[in-house]
């Protein structure tokens, strides 16, 4: 893929990847709060989407169970659309996240995203732990098929309906990181989010495959694709980098510490130096960082270079209140465009 010029005519879409970060000294109910304010926040500052990853067994991170979480969020904005982003679909029936999905479309209609993945976001014991088939995996396509089912009320296992769900076609995107998932998306005529603020090796190739790939669908008649981009905004290029320095310390010290041990700064700058560290530091390699005109140059050209038609942002700062100024700093520079840049 080469070089392109962002030609598009409308302003790129951006929408927003909220980790629901647990902070230093904070809960799980403050992280709840922080991702309301959030999530309220991008609403008014007129972004498209927020999303929410299903982790589990991770310390700094609340969004476990996304359909609960966007049952909350929704309940306190009133314009945005929401969704997961993803379900690790392989950890579940596909009946029970119609009905769970189905259930926040009725109560929301018009608002729900349902993004899907085949990993199990988290560790093998995790996996064990939630009885997770280890085969789960490979029936991914065949779940995607009977879950799109079961939302268009045409469920291809006989005499099971989903109840909510039947009927609400809530759109479904495929998610990933390599190129399975772009051909399935393509496959399946489906929209495709590919998850390059921490797996950005396969980005470009991926898209490539997908657009090339696309058979047109019910749901979809063009190909239409998503990239992440973390995202730190501040107001000035000092304040930016520090925040940056403390969200790579902070990742690099959750993949490579043991659980329950506490590094000093200095003890996580030396894993850094490690090729464990260089392999953690490279997930971030998609990265806006500065002033609110270099970070939004910096998204618009990652935009023309991946060929994708909407950026999420995963505004990575340490708090809640640096994530809300990312946010503004964005949404008031987002329409700039740039010059081409190599992805």
């Amino acid at each position: 893929m080469t070089d392109a010029t962002d030609t598009r005519t409308e302003p790129l879409p951006l929408s927003v990847l909220d980790l629901a970060i647990i902070g230093s000294g904070e809960t799980a109910g403050d992280a709840f709060a922080n991702s309301v304010a959030l999530a309220q926040r991008a609403e008014a500052r007129g972004y498209r989407r927020v999303w929410y990853a299903e982790h589990h067994n991770m310390s700094v991170i609340a969004s476990s169970s996304p359909s609960v979480l966007i049952a909350h969020i929704a309940n306190h904005t009133s314009t945005i659309r929401l969704g997961a982003g993803g379900v690790m679909l392989p950890n579940h029936s596909p009946l029970t996240i119609a009905e769970q999905y189905g259930t926040l479309a009725s109560l929301h209609p018009g608002r729900i995203d349902l993004g899907l993945g085949r990993a199990p976001g988290s560790d093998q014991t995790t996996v064990r732990a939630m009885r997770r088939d280890p085969a789960a995996s490979d029936r991914f396509p065949e779940d995607v098929l009977e879950l799109q089912a079961y939302l268009a009320g045409e469920s291809r296992v006989a005499g099971v309906e989903a109840v909510p769900g039947a009927g609400t076609e809530v759109p479904l995107w495929i998610l990933g990181s390599s190129l399975f998932g772009a051909r399935l998306a393509a496959m399946f005529g489906l929209p495709y989010a590919f998850a390059s603020h921490f797996a950005p090796g396969a980005l470009l190739q991926a898209i490539d495959v997908y657009r090339s790939e696309f058979r047109p669908s019910a749901q979809l008649a063009e190909p239409y694709a998503m990239a992440a981009v973390n995202v730190i905004a501040s107001d000035s290029e000092g304040d930016a980098e520090r925040q940056f320095v403390a969200m790579r310390r902070m990742r690099v010290g959750r993949f490579l510490a043991r659980r329950g041990q506490e590094l000093s700064d200095d003890e996580i700058d030396q894993l850094m130096t490690t090729p464990q560290g260089q392999q953690v530091a490279q997930m971030m390699h998609y990265s806006a960082v500065g002033t609110a005109d270099v970070v939004a140059r910096y998204v618009h050209e990652f935009a023309a270079a991946a060929q994708v038609d909407e950026v999420i942002t995963a505004h990575a700062s340490a708090t809640i209140e640096e994530r809300l100024r990312s946010v503004d700093l964005l949404a008031d520079a987002h329409q700039l465009a740039g010059t081409p840049v190599a992805v």
